[in-house]
């Protein structure tokens, strides 16, 4: 039996590698000796100034782009050169290594500054690359997706434009240490020129070289900035070709009888709260606390003013009509002498009730005119109102017809000038 176990554990034992071995030697020949008293704690150029590192990137996806968390996230390619004479080896040709060995050399310390999450892809094993060409120049290249803050300014949402960020900032080493450059330019970033985005067009794009000045130092800074420009499409048909719709549904009323009541409040009250649901529809994609007051904010706004000042129109035009009828129960004569007297008190002075209690009106023993009458009060009010009285209540309507729309017209035209071009 001990025998059977023995040549049982022999397939295994030799596949196992010899605890004394070192990970150096199952590393090819060229590897050892390019790592031979390699320390990767200490950056290249220790004593000799610091060390160049180049950037560049490639954006393979904006996926989303968050007015709410002021936010995007993208998945990028990084790639950063450097120089470290200790890697230098003889040969013409470089070597491509596991990214898993990334961790027996020095590599830079770099840290995207606005960024809220990110993560390096794993699948199927981690996306990262090591290449060592025979001057001593790595290649060290990532796959990460990132989620950075962008600040956005929205008051002319949705006719903005967006101009965000990509910094890259070197965590522990000033610039004493390290010094950042992108390799080539405005051209060291790619894959914007034909990227597809769902609300954006990404218009310009250029690339800054500046330092980041904190308590501990100043460190080196490399910035990407690309600004976008948001497709309007969607939102007037969305938002702004509805609500021009409803204010025009609402100048329907003017065209039909006031007698018509019910016919006329409906359509009054039903764009008012047609307009109210696509107000809040409206603001359902923005943050609540936002305190920006919106380009298409203002639109609806004056959208919702039109609608509702229709609904108030009819009410005023009801209510001359029904004081009409009731102002032809009063004698004509009446009312004049009325105003008359009126007029005749506010051209002059204040006079007592006994100056002025011979009046035709007081012919049957009443005190009309007595500054501490009632009826006096009465008198001035009545002729007050009457002065605002409406000869026509049906020219109201007439008059709506034209000035609604004509107003809705050069406000319109003011509004797409301003926000458009200013």
């Amino acid at each position: 039996c001990t025998f059977k176990t023995f040549l049982f554990f022999i397939p295994f034992r030799s596949m196992q590698i010899p605890a004394a071995e070192g990970k150096g030697e199952i590393l090819p020949p060229t590897i050892q000796k390019i790592i031979k008293g390699y320390n990767k704690y200490l950056r290249p150029f220790f004593d000799n100034g610091p060390v160049s590192v180049g950037m560049s990137l490639d954006i393979a996806s904006i996926d989303t782009i968050s007015e709410i968390n002021m936010d995007y996230t993208a998945t990028i390619f990084l790639r950063q050169r450097w120089t470290d004479e200790r890697l230098c080896f003889d040969g013409n040709k470089s070597l491509s290594l596991d990214g898993r060995l990334v961790e027996m050399l020095w590599v830079p310390d770099t840290f995207i500054v606005d960024s809220k999450k990110s993560f390096l892809h794993d699948i199927t094993v981690e996306n990262r690359l090591i290449r060592i060409y025979p001057n001593g120049t790595v290649l060290y290249a990532l796959r990460i997706t990132t989620t950075v803050a962008c600040s956005m300014d929205l008051t002319k949402y949705p006719m903005d434009k967006q101009t965000c960020t990509l910094q890259l900032e070197s965590w522990g080493y000033n610039i004493n240490d390290v010094m950042f450059y992108w390799t080539r330019g405005n051209d060291s970033v790619r894959g914007l020129d034909t990227l597809q985005l769902a609300q954006y067009t990404v218009e310009d794009h250029f690339t800054s070289v500046s330092e980041a000045v904190y308590e501990t130092g100043r460190y080196p800074k490399l910035v990407f900035h690309f600004e976008l420009k948001r497709n309007i499409l969607y939102f007037i048909l969305e938002t702004y070709v509805p609500s021009i719709l409803l204010v025009v549904l609402s100048w329907v009323s003017f065209w039909i009888s006031q007698s018509s009541v019910p016919a006329r409040i409906c359509i009054g009250v039903t764009t008012v709260l047609t307009m109210t649901t696509l107000m809040m529809g409206a603001r359902t994609s923005l943050p609540n606390a936002n305190c920006f007051i919106k380009a298409i904010d203002v639109y609806l706004g004056i959208c919702f003013s039109f609608i509702f000042g229709a609904l108030l129109e009819y009410a005023v035009a009801h209510f001359c009509t029904l004081h009409r009828l009731s102002s032809k129960e009063i004698p004509k004569n009446f009312k004049e002498s009325l105003c008359l007297e009126l007029k005749q008190q506010l051209m002059s002075n204040p006079v007592s009730s006994e100056s002025v209690t011979e009046n035709p009106l007081t012919s049957k023993g009443e005190d009309f005119v007595g500054c501490s009458s009632p009826m006096s009060v009465m008198k001035r009010l009545f002729c007050i109102f009457d002065c605002f009285h409406v000869k026509n209540p049906y020219h109201i309507d007439n008059y709506a017809r034209f000035s609604f729309p004509l107003s809705f017209i050069i406000i319109n035209v003011f509004y797409w000038v301003y926000y458009l071009y200013f």
